[in-house]
Order: structure tokens, then C-alpha cells, then sequence
């Protein structure tokens, strides 16, 4: 039990239905769908078409997801790659050929389709119960109406305020500034996209009017795109994959997704007892620093397109976590992976969603950079995410840019199982930290006993490109000791990511919901 005497979150407990976003009005919005009847896969549709209004430089209709579902008859996981692919006539050839040894994240060639309208719309027919009227509505209320920025969002606009670009910046600027907190965000020309789609199914957004708009505005940016690269747009069901540390499964999607970064550097911890160490301690930040740089580089080598990649196994043998482990000196660090090619960051919403039948719901929904590429749609104003920033350009690679190609991918919801049964949804928002943040989440829970909410709360630290961000929840002390063992020690400008989490108490009947302070989102049941 957390010290009531200092600032902190109790986790947030219901009996019949609850959810955890980076946006308290999400998180409203989730529960009342459940109330009206809804089960965990609307409200969580609801919710996060909502937070592409309310953090709308973290996610919006332009981007991708990845969802894993819980039904509430099973405990059998199912994955839901919502992730677009490059337009047929992307390739890296021609893009070397221009002189580029990487993707520029601010083109239109770093566009690839929009995949996250298919996934929900296929995961509400598939999965939900109200339909797409029901389940869209809250959306297109608040893009007319408009909603108050909140702070954290507030502060992330000020920085990325340079890139929307061109009609963009008419969209998302107001008055050609960042807005402040408490100012009212609006997206009318969202607001009936979103009316189309929920009145004609996807092929409102793939087909027609607005995919003309889309891919009209991306050829006159230079993209290779076509109204066939849109139509022909499909999410796919994937089998997820798992590993365990001590009693705990961790329940991942397949590539391109990093999940398998995750439970890499899980086999590698195993091989350490970070049970005896201080939580809190330059020991534990260190090993997990050495631990990351190892999996990382592995992530950097294989994962792409599943269909473009053969060392998934190699990666997720233990065999291969005991050789990288033995490479570790636990007092001294090594050198940082060869630098990747691929532009890997940024911005993204995560939420998860338990109701009363126990269905269980990890969604996670991004536009990859701060307002993605920063170029939107003339007409309805839709920003495009920069995903196939995450290509390489290195001729031969798995992850080569190459039309019809899926990049490797940062967004990653998870699950945790003990004895075959799902025990809790969650996920860690950060772009490239998001495998270690599964990681450290599920170590602080197995290695020191936390709850969610301690387990989100506790301090980060994440050595990315050679620059070791160690946050200020760390003393001055732990970060010499860390520069004493060689890692460039920096306080990051911007807390390290962010989570949520819903811990599913069978035993009492209840769910305990866990939301990360460093965002402005909350838990709430009913």
C-alpha cells in the first residue's frame, strides 16, 4: 500500500466495468458505453476515436493500431494488426537513387495507408455489440462541440508546433499557435468523416469522397499513392506470441510489431536475479540498460514484415538470451548498438478496457511522429501518420521500404496471463521504449511486488542511441553511479513514456485500474 502521506494514485477499483486512457474524457466516454449496454470492444473503439480529438498530435483516423482481445468467453488471446501498408509504388531504390540513406519522416513517401478505420470497423463487427452509429458518436459530438487541451497535451503541441505543414497547419494550429490549456480543440471536417463511416461502414473512408481527398492532397506532396492502395487496405487476425518471467506470461503481438524486443529482453533479465537489487538502485537501471541495448540491436537486425523476415525464433530462444546475458558486465557499460537507419520514436494513445463479462480489451493507436508527417488532407483535414519513416533504406534488409510492405512498428499492447488466465491488460506508451517498458512493468510486479499503479508510478530510465534518460525520480547519487559506469547520463526534457493498466481481481470480483501520472488520463469504473 502506497504512503498516504506523500502524492500519489491509488488504483482506481470497480466491480462492473473500467477503463484506463491518457484522456479522462476517454475514460468517460468508455464507461458510460459500457452502461448503455456496450461491452469492452465499443467503449474502447469510442475511447480511442475520441483521443485522436483530444491528443490529436499523438493519434488520429490517419494512423494505425494494434488491438489484443480477451472475449469474454476465453482466455484465448486474439491480435488484431490494424498497421497499413506502403502504396505499391514506394521503393527504396528510387528513394537512394534521390540521394537518401533514410526515410524522410516529413514526406510523403514516409506515408504509409492508414490502417487503424479497417480494424475497428472489422473488430466492432467481429467483436462489439452496438454497431458503428452507437460506438461513433461520442467522436463526432466532441470534434463539433470541440474539447478543452489538456495540459500534458498542451505541452506537447508547443514543441511539435512546426510540423504541421501547409493545410495542416490550418487544422491544428489556432491562429498559427499552439493552443493552451483549456482552449477549445474542434474538427468539424473530422466530425463527418467520422459521420460517413459510421452511417456506410469503411469503405466510406477507403473508397470515394474521402479516400480522393486523401490521396489527392498525398500526390500533390509527392506520395506514390493511389485510391487502389486505399481500397485494397486489410487488417489481419494474428496469432500472439508469449514468454514468461518467473510466473508471469507475457502476451505480445507478432511482427511487424516489437513485441518480440519484449520478451527478449525478459529471457535476458531472467538470467539475473533483479530481485535482490534496489528497484531504485544504479544496478538495476544498469542491467536493463545493458539488457535493452542487446535486444535492441537484435530488433534493429530481423524485425520487419512478417513476411519479409525468418529470425523471430532466434530472437525469442532462451538460448539466445543466455549467449547475449553473458555478454553483460554488471559494472560497466558497453557501447551502444550500431544506430539504426529507421526513424524510430514518438507519439502515441493506449488504452485498455475490462467489462462486467471480463472481456478484456489492449488497444494501442498512434500517427508514429507528433502530428505524424504533418501533412493532412485538403478537404477533411485528416493528418497522416509517418509509419513508413520506420523502413530502412539498406538495400537487402527484412525491413527494406518496398511497396505493399508493412514497416517494423513501435506501437505494442500487451497482456498478462498467470496459470493460462488473462490477469491483466496494459501497455506503455514511448515509441522505442515501449519493449523495455513491458519489461521493467512486469519486473517491478514479479522481481519487487507492486501494484499497477506503484509499477507505473516508479521512476525510468532508458538508454536510446548511446544517451542514457535517466528521469528525476532518480536521486543525483544513482545517476553518478550510473556515469561512473560509462553510460552518458542525461534528465530527459519529457517524462519517459506513459501506461495503463487493469488488473483483473477474480478472487474479489473487482478490477484495479492503474493510469500513468505522467499523462492527463485517469482510470475510472462503475
Amino acid at each position: 500500500m502506497r504512503d498516504f502521506h506523500l502524492p500519489g494514485r491509488s488504483t482506481v477499483i470497480a466491480a462492473n466495468g473500467l477503463c484506463a486512457t491518457s484522456h479522462p474524457l476517454a475514460a468517460k466516454v468508455a464507461v458510460q458505453m459500457m452502461e448503455a449496454g456496450g461491452n469492452a470492444v465499443d467503449a474502447a473503439i469510442s475511447a480511442a476515436l475520441l483521443l485522436g480529438i483530444c491528443e490529436p498530435q499523438m493519434t488520429g483516423i490517419g494512423g494505425d493500431c494494434f488491438v489484443l482481445v480477451k472475449p469474454a468467453s476465453s482466455d484465448d488471446v486474439v491480435a488484431l494488426n490494424g498497421s497499413g501498408r506502403a502504396p505499391k509504388g514506394l521503393d527504396a531504390a528510387d528513394l537512394r537513387a534521390a540521394g537518401q540513406s533514410i526515410m524522410d519522416p516529413s514526406s510523403a513517401a514516409s506515408v504509409t495507408v492508414p490502417g487503424a478505420m479497417d480494424a475497428f470497423c472489422r473488430l466492432s463487427k467481429d467483436y462489439g455489440s452496438l454497431g458503428l452509429k452507437a460506438i461513433f458518436a461520442p467522436a463526432i459530438h466532441y470534434a463539433e462541440a470541440g474539447v478543452p487541451v489538456a495540459p500534458r497535451t498542451t505541452f506537447d503541441w508547443k514543441v511539435a508546433k512546426d510540423v504541421p505543414q501547409g493545410a495542416a497547419a490550418g487544422f491544428y494550429l489556432l491562429d498559427g499557435r499552439a493552443p493552451s490549456a483549456g482552449q477549445m480543440f474542434r474538427a468539424p471536417q473530422q466530425a463527418e468523416v467520422l459521420r460517413r463511416v459510421a452511417q456506410d461502414g469503411r469503405d466510406a473512408f477507403y473508397e470515394g469522397e474521402i479516400a480522393e481527398d486523401m490521396v489527392t492532397s498525398l500526390q500533390n506532396a509527392g506520395g506514390a499513392h493511389t485510391l487502389e492502395d486505399f481500397a485494397s487496405t486489410r487488417c489481419d487476425y494474428t496469432t500472439p506470441i508469449s514468454g514468461t518471467y518467473k510466473d508471469i506470461e507475457l502476451v505480445e503481438h507478432p511482427p511487424n510489431g516489437q513485441g518480440a524486443t519484449a520478451l527478449l529482453m525478459n529471457n535476458i533479465l531472467a538470467q539475473f536475479d533483479i530481485a535482490a537489487l534496489d528497484p531504485f538502485g544504479s544496478a538495476r537501471a544498469h542491467i536493463e540498460a545493458e539488457t535493452a541495448k542487446l535486444a535492441y540491436d537484435a530488433r534493429n537486425r530481423f524485425l520487419a514484415d512478417p513476411d519479409h523476415m525468418a529470425r523471430l525464433d532466434h530472437m525469442l530462444a532462451m538460448e539466445t538470451a543466455k549467449k547475449l546475458a553473458a555478454l553483460i558486465d554488471t559494472k560497466k557499460a558497453m557501447a551502444a548498438p550500431a544506430p539504426l537507419t529507421e526513424n524510430i520514436h514518438r507519439e502515441t494513445v493506449y488504452l485498455t478496457v475490462v467489462d462486467r463479462n471480463r472481456m478484456a480489451v489492449s488497444l494501442i493507436y498512434s500517427i508514429f511522429h507528433s502530428f505524424g508527417s504533418g501533412i493532412a488532407s485538403d478537404k477533411f483535414g485528416i493528418l497522416f501518420q509517418n509509419r513508413g519513416a520506420g523502413f530502412s533504406l539498406e538495400d537487402g534488409h527484412p525491413n527494406e521500404a518496398k511497396g505493399g510492405k508493412r514497416p517494423m512498428h513501435t506501437i505494442i499492447p500487451g497482456m498478462l496471463k498467470k496459470a493460462g488466465k488473462v490477469v491483466m491488460p496494459f501497455g506503455v506508451m514511448g515509441g522505442a521504449y515501449q519493449p523495455n517498458g513491458h519489461a521493467r512493468f512486469i519486473s517491478n510486479i514479479a522481481d519487487f511486488g507492486m501494484d499497477p499503479q506503484a509499477a507505473i508510478d516508479a521512476p525510468r530510465s532508458f538508454s536510446d542511441d548511446g544517451d542514457m534518460k535517466v528521469e528525476r525520480g532518480y536521486s543525483d547519487a544513482v545517476r553518478q553511479e550510473l556515469s561512473d559506469m560509462g553510460h552518458n547520463v542525461s534528465i530527459p526534457d519529457t517524462a519517459i513514456g506513459g501506461a495503463q493498466a487493469i488488473m483483473i481481481d477474480d478472487e474479489n470480483g473487482v478490477l484495479h485500474g492503474a493510469s500513468d501520472p505522467r499523462k492527463d488520463g485517469c482510470a475510472l469504473g462503475y
